[in-house]
């Protein structure tokens, strides 16, 4: 809100009101609006570059009246009465600059650095702008044009071939491995399609050996219960046969060992019994033989004595050799009856007898009539 009126010798034309209500008495003050939004204004201007070319360049201003006091004033003495000429006026200001700025540049310094170029002009343009209470708040180039020369597609075709080439080598680089990956697709999907019917293959040959398994399970399973049957069959048979032997061992065989074993008992008690007896026998006869050899001796004697009955005896030791040649005919008997003993209880033909000993101490002649004149 823009006051003015009674206040004479004021330096501002105005007083200006932001943001709140001012009171204002009537005929002695005169009360104005100035708006503050924002407006646009569209520059399409010809312009001739560094290098002689035409081009066309439009841009788009984006501006408002800025938001201080000097601003507003100065804004408020030029647009206050007629507020629609700022966009018009803004747009001239910026043809202006817009051409003096693309006359210093080159037509790819305009292509490739736009920035650069709305920088310079907003640079170019900011005093003027702010003489008229206008701030720029932004700056576009939108469209630069040869006017159908062809320049600027000349100057792109290069880069346009590069990027062709490129993208050439790019489409073939990926049909490329398009190509690879579809060839490797396929040695996967072979592969998976071999790996697959090896499987099968597999599980068929499985298949079979189960059911060829299953098939031979029933006569594998009679085949081992006649087997079993056949062992236990075997097992009982060669029990019965240990039994049936234990049975004849026991029957037969004990039995016939006792009867033999009692036999040679028997006749080993037999024969001890016959020794017993023929021992007993032998003793008895022996007695009696010692019994008439007893009775014998006396006559045996005597019969030794009555060898000596015509004999000369010559006594040696007086009564001592009497007494020794009676000894000699006692012992000599005795002698003579332990031969006939033996001899009859050896069972052996009787052995000549030995010769009579001469009695000790006597010392005989032969009988005259003997014909010999022998001492003993």
């Amino acid at each position: 809100m823009l006051i003015s009126g009674g206040r004479g010798g004021a330096a501002a034309p105005f007083k200006v009101v932001t943001g709140h209500g001012a009171f204002v008495v009537p005929v002695f003050r005169k009360v104005q609006f100035l708006s503050l939004s924002l407006f646009e204004s569209e520059v399409e201007e010809p312009c001739v570059t560094k290098q002689g070319i035409a081009l066309t360049v439009r841009a788009v201003i984006a501006a408002k009246v800025g938001n201080d006091t000097e601003s507003i004033v100065n804004a408020g003495q030029r647009f206050l009465s007629d507020q629609r000429q700022m966009p018009t006026l803004t747009g001239r200001i910026f043809a202006g600059h817009l051409r003096s700025i693309i006359g210093s540049m080159t037509v790819e310094e305009i292509i490739t650095e736009r920035q650069k170029l709305a920088t310079e002009v907003l640079d170019g343009s900011k005093g003027e702008m702010a003489k008229m209470g206008l701030i720029v708040d932004a700056l576009q180039i939108q469209n630069i044009d040869d006017g159908g020369l062809g320049y600027i597609r000349a100057m792109a075709a290069p880069h346009n071939a590069r990027i062709q080439q490129q993208a050439q080598i790019a489409q073939a680089n990926a049909d490329q491995a398009a190509a690879e990956a579809q060839q490797q697709s396929l040695r996967q999907q072979a592969q998976y399609e071999r790996d697959t019917a090896i499987t099968q293959a597999g599980f068929a040959a499985e298949t079979q050996a189960a059911q060829a398994k299953a098939a031979q399970a029933g006569p594998l399973s009679d085949a081992q219960a006649q087997q079993e049957v056949i062992n236990a069959k075997t097992e009982l048979a060669q029990r019965q046969a240990s039994l049936r032997e234990e049975q004849l061992v026991a029957e037969v065989i004990k039995p016939a060992e006792a009867d033999a074993e009692k036999l040679r008992i028997m006749a080993r008690a037999e024969a001890e019994r016959t020794r017993i007896q023929a021992e007993a026998a032998a003793s008895s006869n022996r007695v009696a033989l010692d019994q008439a050899l007893i009775n014998q001796l006396p006559l045996i004697v005597e019969k030794a004595a009555q060898g000596l009955a015509g004999a000369k005896v010559t006594m040696l030791n007086g009564s001592d050799g009497l007494s020794d040649m009676i000894s000699g005919l006692a012992a000599q008997g005795v002698a003579i009856f332990d031969t006939l003993r033996g001899e009859v209880g050896s069972d052996k033909p009787a052995q000549d007898l030995p010769s009579h000993s001469e009695p000790k101490g006597i010392a005989a002649k032969d009988d005259p009539a003997q014909g010999g004149d022998n001492q003993r």
